[in-house]
């Protein structure tokens, strides 16, 4: 009788359960093995992988359910759509890592798809921001210019207040689009010089292309972040139905805690407070920082997935009565690029005029051209 009655009232306790299997797995078998790997002599990288790999299994069913109740309940597209694309970049993070850990000599070609996808997502977090605005507020952001000017923030506080309205919109916008387009050059420029035997991934050798490359990211992305965090501070009121804090977060943990802390891992190894036999007895400098960001990156996408999955909650969306979508037409939404490819092609002709109307100072300064 208790047995048909628990489960007659499974969804009273399934989630309860699946949870505590989680937390068991994470807490006690991951370290049990782990201890039995080392016990039988394994090397550091083979118990890096075995460990890294099964939080990768517990990342991606949480990731993929959520995505999947997405595109079945796809009221909205034009906020879905961007959700379902951010929503993939937990499971692309964490099977690139452990495919990197599984492979190393490919890993800093399978992190050019992580690299990429990280512009990506900054550029669809843009727009799910202003698409709630506009479509779901019906904010017509083209008459909006009677709103104040925006007061800079740290560290740029002494810098003029930004125009309120389209022009402050479009500012966010280009300052985000720039990493949409700085990023992937960037990350060819690291497979260029690799293959030419000069990018000496985690040396801080001015011989070598990694310091520039990622001085030039560091640049973009701190642009990026401060045009988001800038827009959501003159945008906050509005923007506040959605809750729109655990989302900055979330991104703003994955995409730029990703990168800062492969810098911190480069700089330990340079100071020699991380030794290059860390992962393995013949590993150089740049097979440990990639091989230790890789195992960090696959056990924080586990954690990553969790903050998903309530931050960008498929909840809002469900609407028994709404027109349903058929799931096929939802699956490939999301694969339609061709608003991020005329984004980026506009911000490429916009840099192009602001660089063309500053040719005639440049000439006037050097002179009259003979």
């Amino acid at each position: 009788m208790p047995f048909s009655w628990c489960l007659s009232r499974w969804k009273l306790w399934i989630q309860f359960a699946v949870a505590l299997a989680y937390g068991l797995v994470i807490l006690v078998v991951v370290p049990l093995i782990s201890v039995q790997l080392m016990n039988k002599g394994a090397s550091a990288d083979v118990q890096a992988w075995f460990s890294s790999g099964v939080f990768v299994l517990l990342t991606l069913p949480i990731t993929f359910w959520e995505i999947i109740q997405h595109i079945l309940n796809y009221t909205k597209p034009h906020l879905q759509k961007h959700i379902i694309r951010i929503l993939w970049m937990v499971p692309i993070y964490s099977l690139n890592c452990w495919l990197a850990l599984t492979w190393p000599k490919t890993g800093i070609y399978l992190d050019t798809i992580r690299e990429c996808y990280e512009a990506y997502v900054i550029y669809n977090f843009m727009v799910f921001l202003l698409n709630f605005l506009h479509r779901e507020l019906e904010m017509e952001i083209s008459m909006d210019e009677h709103r104040p000017s925006v007061k800079h923030i740290f560290p740029l506080c002494f810098l003029r207040p930004c125009p309120g309205g389209l022009r402050f919109i479009s500012s966010c916008r280009h300052g985000i689009l720039q990493y949409t387009v700085i990023r992937p050059i960037t990350t060819a420029l690291a497979l260029i010089t690799e293959m030419f035997g000069k990018y000496g991934e985690g040396k801080f050798d001015l011989g070598y292309s990694y310091p520039y490359i990622v001085v030039i990211n560091n640049i973009s992305q701190f642009v990026a972040m401060y045009s988001l965090v800038l827009f959501y501070k003159a945008y906050r009121t509005e923007l506040t139905p959605m809750s729109p804090i655990p989302k900055f977060l979330c991104i703003k943990a994955v995409v730029f805690f990703s990168f800062f802390q492969s810098v911190i891992i480069s700089l330990l190894i340079y100071t020699g407070l991380v030794s290059p036999s860390f992962f393995s007895e013949k590993g150089t400098a740049g097979d440990v920082n990639r091989g230790l960001q890789d195992f960090l990156i696959c056990i924080e996408m586990f954690v990553a997935a969790v903050a998903h999955y309530f931050a960008f909650s498929h909840v809002p969306y469900v609407d028994p009565h709404a027109r349903p979508i058929p799931c096929c037409l939802s699956f490939m939404a999301m694969w339609d690029v061709s608003d991020v490819t005329q984004d980026v092609s506009d911000h490429i002709r916009h840099v192009g005029k602001a660089g063309y109307s500053l040719l005639p100072l440049i000439h006037g300064r050097a002179g009259p051209l003979t």
